[in-house]
């Protein structure tokens, strides 16, 4: 894999503190959601939930600080160029940061699910970990790992074709759908699996038009997608 030039420009380092920046928000509103619509600022679950989450970030962020900080940069870049990923990301987003938290929450506080056991619990933060490694694992693979659809011409990007990617061609969207249908059982929610199933669904049919557009637009994609024949799901799909 074609590694660029770390070092540290002054765009990079406005990118690597916009980034930041957005990652506390985000985790501001994630929370708030999550512990507002329980009304149990001190329920287990969602700390743990809030602690996975935040341990897999600080952890992907110094790994990445060192050895790539422009992919950092880069995905700090939120501004989305096709139509249909606005609209996909956004009800993804929409999905996954907001509604699983919300309906989890609400859940929680009017008892709409019954109590569920320990093993549903720990079974939800196991593949929440899992779905959050497997994403870092792609992350930390690819230098040209990015938050929005696009072919980075102005990066000279390559194929990523090493670690996760030998197995499957969008591994980084196989962690984030595990991690939409983990959130819900570690958090105790069968409700929330409502937004969880619809987060996986859209994030499915991203796959789906972003596997398309590099295939057209990214020079040695196509060749890459017949030797890996799977996009996200390995024996499936």
């Amino acid at each position: 894999m074609s590694h660029n030039d770390n070092s540290m420009t002054p765009e990079i380092r406005i990118g690597i503190i916009r980034r930041f920046i957005q990652i506390l928000v985000l985790f501001g509103i994630l929370a708030s959601i999550l512990l507002v619509s329980s009304g149990r600022i001190g329920g287990l679950w969602a700390w743990v939930y809030i602690g996975i989450y935040i341990g897999s970030t600080v952890f992907n962020s110094i790994v990445l600080f060192k050895r790539r900080p422009e992919v950092i940069a880069e995905r700090s870049k939120t501004q989305m160029k096709h139509d249909w990923d606005k609209v996909i990301g956004g009800l993804w987003a929409l999905s996954y940061f907001f509604a699983i938290p919300l309906v989890a929450g609400l859940d929680v506080r009017y008892q709409w699910t019954m109590d569920q056991s320990l093993y549903v619990h720990l079974s939800g933060a196991v593949c929440f970990f899992a779905g959050l490694a497997f994403f870092s694992w792609a992350l930390l693979e690819n230098a040209f790992f990015t938050t929005v659809s696009r072919v980075q011409n102005d990066r000279n990007q390559t194929v990523c074709t090493s670690g996760p990617y030998q197995y499957i061609r969008h591994p980084g969207y196989f962690g984030a759908i595990i991690q939409g249908l983990a959130a819900p059982l570690l958090l105790g929610s069968l409700w929330a699996l409502i937004p969880g199933f619809l987060a996986a669904l859209l994030m499915t049919v991203r796959t789906a038009m972003e596997d398309r557009l590099l295939q057209r637009d990214l020079i040695g994609y196509k060749t890459y997608a017949q030797r890996t024949g799977y996009r996200i799901f390995p024996g499936l799909w």
